[in-house]
């Protein structure tokens, strides 16, 4: 199995590379709340060139609640550079298969980013590597195969450490399985409505970077995009960023694709990845129209994400692409609890293809449906309107807006939890 595209971050040399996960083959077209605690969002790069080994560590991650894998390193000698560029809690580091020349290039990170804690990954359990690895700086060292209950401890030793750091926003990525199946339109007005929620504090991003269509369905005209952004390899500014965001009228900013095809060929992963990561501690949300393939980019996305909005319409095509979607994650070992199937348009002639029939084949629950109201909504696009000005008592409108207040619901109700002082390794090991 390929696990990863390789990109380039700007200003790496040549001889590294930063691996976002996988291997594009299933094509997608179409269109952390601020007073939680650390425990929340503890950010990972890792480290590890055994392609078979990946997909079981990626999995075993992200079981756990508030782990976010921002990176793959394939190089070690990159690890400096990525910890910079992505300001990351956690390095884990597979040191196999040649530890003691893997260990000095960890340990140097190790000194360089002291407040980063480094874990280390290993088939060999001689006490004198696991010496030597704690010598240099290294938290924590596993063994392979991991263990849940081990690994879920030391990253409650880390969030415990993280508590009065300042908290990300929650990512809420927005896809959809084919085009043309309105994932633009439940994007961009989700933004709108989680904006009124929050008082604005809201960034709309388009990944579509060829031909995406938020600034035009919320009528703005960007001076800057995501392009101006990713030009820089280091860790961004926010003042940088502000001044970069278009403001709509809602109070939300908006960051549009790029103005030119050229400029959407120099979009790496990593500077994706690392303007997402900056707009996450400005913002109580961002929400993105894409990823709008699955490919190294989009995975690295979804990992990163708090939650996935996967819109489907209760057709073959739409159905079919959301099953290859689904597959392809869990096979590289991506958590789909954090999948959420949304349908769209439905009440239309479906030709025999239920809602319930539709969950059953995809192995999801239907998270929510959005009834169909073509002249609404493409009345409110052409003006360039989100529903809530256009169109607020509309269903379709109201069916968003629900969406934006369950998604809302669950981080106050976990703000509610942490007043209780309930562990992360309470949250994964629970039985109930």
């Amino acid at each position: 199995m390929n696990v990863g595209v390789r990109g380039n971050p700007r200003g790496a040399g040549e001889s590294g590379t930063v691996v976002f996960f996988g291997d594009g083959s299933y094509p997608i077209v179409g269109g952390r709340g601020r007073n939680r605690s650390m425990a929340h969002d503890l950010k990972f790069i890792v480290c590890n060139r055994d392609e078979q080994f990946a997909p079981e560590l990626r999995a075993m991650l992200l079981k756990f609640d508030g782990v976010r894998i921002v990176a793959e390193v394939d190089e070690p000698a990159m690890l400096n550079q990525a910890v910079v560029q992505f300001g990351v809690d956690v390095v884990m580091v597979d040191l196999d298969p040649t530890p003691e020349s893997i260990l000095p290039i960890v340990g140097e990170v190790a000194a360089n980013h002291r407040d980063v804690a480094v874990f280390a990954v290993s088939e060999s359990t001689e006490g004198t590597l696991i010496l030597k690895a704690m010598r240099l700086g290294i938290r924590e060292f596993f063994p392979r195969p991991l263990d849940e209950k081990t690994l879920g401890e030391a990253i409650e030793r880390v969030a415990s450490h993280r508590v009065d750091r300042v908290s990300h926003g929650r990512l809420i990525t927005v896809t959809g399985t084919s085009g043309g199946v309105g994932a633009t339109t439940v994007a961009t007005n989700l933004a709108v409505e989680l904006g009124e929620l929050v008082a604005g504090r809201v960034t709309a991003v388009d990944l579509d970077f060829r031909f995406g269509q938020v600034a035009t369905f919320l009528d703005v005209d960007p001076t800057y995009t995501l392009a101006d952004l990713c030009q820089s390899g280091e860790q961004l500014e926010p003042s940088v960023v502000t001044r970069v965001m278009t403001r709509h009228d809602s109070g939300i900013s908006v960051l549009s694709r790029p103005l030119h095809f050229a400029e959407a060929d120099n979009i790496t992963a990593a500077a994706c990845m690392g303007v997402l990561s900056t707009l996450l501690q400005m913002n109580d949300y961002v929400v993105t129209d894409g990823p709008t393939r699955f490919d190294h980019s989009a995975h690295s996305v979804f990992a990163l994400s708090d939650v996935n909005l996967l819109v489907v319409q209760l057709v073959v095509p739409s159905i079919r692409n959301a099953l290859r979607i689904l597959e392809g994650m869990r096979q590289s070992g991506y958590n789909t609890d954090r999948m959420r199937l949304v349908c769209n348009r439905t009440g239309r002639d479906s030709g025999h293809l239920s809602i319930q029939h539709v969950s059953e084949t995809l192995g999801l629950e239907v998270f929510a449906t959005i009834p169909d109201d073509w002249a609404t909504v493409s009345g409110a696009i052409n003006l360039g309107e989100p529903l809530r000005s256009h169109s607020p008592k509309s269903k379709v409108r109201i069916a968003v807006q629900e969406i934006a207040e369950r998604l809302h619901r669950p981080r106050a109700d976990a703000d509610d939890k942490d007043e209780r002082k309930k562990s992360l390794i309470g949250r994964i090991f629970a039985t109930s």
